[in-house]
């Protein structure tokens, strides 16, 4: 069964959230299938402005400290 492709460019971020280890991010997007080509592997592509990946990565951070947080402090080193 073929993979469904598409090119995503991200408009607007509108929120980020975590839960139960899951983060979650609301964004508006330009959504478009995209055509396969004989010379790449099947894959969607991603689209955004530098300002907004930088909003994106700081906001990850952010939400990687909180959940940080709420680990025990043995887990926190990255030993498992």
């Amino acid at each position: 069964m073929p993979v469904k492709t598409y090119d995503i460019e991200v408009q607007r971020l509108k929120s980020l959230n975590h839960d139960k280890g899951l983060i979650e991010i609301g964004i508006d997007a330009l959504v478009l299938p995209r055509s396969a080509r004989d010379d790449q592997l099947p894959a969607s592509c991603l689209r955004l402005p530098v300002e907004h990946a930088r909003s994106l990565m700081m906001l990850l951070k952010q939400q990687l400290a909180e959940l940080d947080k709420l680990q025990p402090r043995s887990r926190r080193s990255g030993r498992s």
